[in-house]
């Protein structure tokens, strides 16, 4: 398969109809800086423009899906920088975005395996369905961070029902793939190292069908999660979590600074 695009997320296409979307920034667990985002953004454009490809799969390379946002480049700005900005994401690389906006609403099927943290949660969420290795661990890291869980917690109520979606946001352990399964958060399981190929064949399937009525659903399905975000953008703009105390304490902690120590 030749593989071409930006060197932290690749686009391939071997001649079928479905593309092959790979975070590759394996050294860091596909942790997201913007450089990141923006990339995705990118290659799930191209995807959008390609005219041979009608549907595709979303994956990690090496050992995670993704660990969510990379915390020293993302969530440890310098205060100043960060209170010019609604959140900790730049300006120009907002996370929940990457898959509101298309033209052609072609379905995408995430393929996860080892780690699926924090924001990685929203993105795995907002794909159409979801094929999981057996080693999977989902986990919404926001709420121990001091920032709002709201946006996944609405994306795990729509999809996997509002008791399940309150204990994984307010308790924040790990849901592994027994859990997620049985809480219709994934479609399948998978041996390890299985997940690509298996999501490979579910995306043939969607590819197969007629495109019409595919990126209707698409269309639709993807207006009602841009609600969602929209709803928890303005309530995350409204309370500034990324401001308080508690966010910065989190994230000096996880980088294992003193919490006056931080940037300012």
């Amino acid at each position: 398969m030749t593989s071409t695009g930006a060197p932290l997320v690749r686009y391939a296409r071997d001649g079928s109809a479905v593309a092959l979307i790979e975070l590759n920034r394996p050294a860091k667990l596909n942790a997201f800086n913007d450089q990141m985002v923006r990339d995705l953004a990118s290659a799930l454009r191209r995807f959008d423009l390609d005219d041979g490809a009608r549907a595709a799969v979303l994956c990690g390379a090496g050992r995670a899906f993704s660990a969510g946002a990379d915390v020293r480049e993302r969530q440890a700005r310098p205060a100043a920088e960060l209170a010019t900005l609604p959140s900790p994401e730049a300006w120009d690389a907002d996370s929940a975005q990457l898959l509101t906006r298309a033209v052609h609403w072609k379905p995408v099927v995430a393929a996860v395996h080892g780690y699926v943290l924090g924001m990685a949660v929203g993105l795995a969420l907002e794909c159409e369905l979801m094929v999981a290795a057996a080693d999977v661990k989902f986990q919404i890291t926001e709420t121990a961070r001091g920032l709002s869980p709201t946006r996944y917690w609405e994306l795990l109520c729509w999809r996997a029902g509002e008791g399940f979606a309150t204990r994984a946001a307010l308790q924040a352990g790990y849901i592994e793939a027994g859990d997620a399964l049985g809480a219709r958060l994934v479609h399948r399981v998978v041996p390890p190292g299985d997940q690509v190929a298996a999501a490979m064949e579910l995306a043939g399937q969607l590819a197969g069908h007629p495109p019409g009525g595919i990126r209707a659903m698409v269309r639709a399905r993807r207006h009602h999660i841009r609600e969602i975000n929209e709803r928890c953008r303005y309530d995350n703009e409204l309370h500034k979590l990324h401001l308080t105390g508690d966010f910065s304490a989190s994230v000096a902690g996880f980088l294992g600074r003193p919490t006056a120590g931080r940037e300012g």
